[in-house]
């Protein structure tokens, strides 16, 4: 970053920002502003600072979304959205402030000690927050159908069939009166729930496969399809996550993004590694953690696997048909070792991030617009 540049650093929340100017060459921050979060307040901000010389912004990324960095580059303003997790923290610190924050923002940016994110383009991120609603229907779902039967077996009433959701089950759900209205409200509010979801997840699944069957996403997403353990869903969930391949310089920068990388607390001679780290997105690691279940059991390949790579790319077939064979062989030489299947899972699950990397550089991605 040029030493001419002002750095501005902004601590964005609901309804206020606080911006931290640091001037060019100085060590310490010059003023603090505390304004609304709104365009009109930004684009105030930004005519104010203007004559000051080139400007840097830069921000957290957080539930507020990316509207302030869209709004500052409409503005013709530079604005960087750096990784939270990965902000560094001083040992001890105990006092946080939204002024603070901003002040750091700025200190470390001009430093270049902050990781900067790609920013999904409004497409993108509709694209994204589309599987992502699907998901939370699928959730808010299965809470539906343990609340009811909770409710349910709070009075006693448990139908033989307890693992059914056939419509033996459903009828027998609809007879069920209680003598109090207040519980009888009750279960009919929790029945509503679980009648209404079925509803809300077939309008969602219309949309994304409609996604997944359009341009940018069609090629990744069938060529994803190759490998054992992803169908359209996980693969496309993959895809709108990740967005562009190409912006990982290399598998093990991707496996990082997926935070399935093992932690490590090594010092002198003593070599000490951990758990996952689990920073990184957490529907990426969700879906490679399934999709790695499925290659437990052999290299057989289902109808409907080769029905998915009849017309695929020779390369990328050859990429899948060698991660299936590694994944069983890696999977299988760390349980006869003695590893829990969980840990095997979940290396087997980083390897299935190379392979997805070294798929995703042989077919093209979203444009970043």
């Amino acid at each position: 970053m040029e030493q001419e540049t002002t750095s501005i650093g902004l601590d964005v929340h609901k309804a206020t920002s606080t911006a931290a100017v640091l001037p060019p060459g100085a060590e310490r921050v010059v003023e603090t502003l505390k304004l609304p979060n709104t365009p009109r307040a930004l684009a105030v901000l930004v005519r104010r600072l203007q004559p000051r010389g080139p400007l840097a912004f830069v921000y957290e990324a957080g539930p507020c979304g990316y509207e302030v960095q869209r709004q500052l580059t409409a503005l013709g303003q530079p604005c960087a959205v750096i990784a939270p997790a990965l902000t560094p923290r001083r040992p001890g610190d105990r006092v946080k402030t939204d002024r603070r924050d901003a002040e750091q923002l700025a200190r470390w940016y001009r430093a270049g000690e902050l990781t900067v994110i790609r920013v999904p383009s409004r497409a993108e991120a509709a694209a994204r927050d589309l599987v992502r609603a699907r998901e939370d229907v699928v959730a808010d779902r299965l809470r539906a159908r343990h609340r009811l039967g909770q409710c349910l077996l709070r009075q006693g009433r448990v139908h033989h069939l307890a693992h059914s959701r056939g419509g033996q089950y459903r009828r027998w759900l609809k007879i069920q009166r209680f003598d109090w209205p207040a519980l009888q409200q009750t279960v009919e509010a929790y029945l509503r729930a679980v009648e209404e979801a079925p509803g809300r997840l077939e309008a969602l699944e219309t949309q994304w496969q409609a996604v997944a069957q359009q341009a940018p996403y069609q090629e990744p997403v069938q060529a994803l399809r190759c490998l054992n353990g992803l169908d359209t869903l996980s693969a496309l969930t993959i895809v709108v996550e990740t967005q562009d391949f190409q912006r990982f310089p290399t598998a093990a920068a991707f496996m990082s993004c997926t935070g399935l990388v093992p932690s490590e607390a090594s010092s002198g001679e003593r070599v000490r590694r951990g758990s996952i780290t689990k920073v990184g997105n957490a529907h990426l690691r969700r879906v490679l953690v399934e999709a790695a279940w499925g290659n437990r059991h052999g290299q057989v390949v289902s109808r409907e696997l080769a029905l998915r790579r009849r017309d695929a790319v020779p390369d990328v077939l050859a990429i899948a048909r060698k991660a299936q064979a590694r994944w069983h062989r890696r999977y299988w030489r760390l349980v006869s070792r003695g590893k829990r299947q969980t840990v095997a899972v979940t290396a087997v699950a980083r390897e299935l991030a190379g392979f997805i990397w070294a798929i995703g550089q042989q077919v093209s991605t979203p444009p970043t617009s």
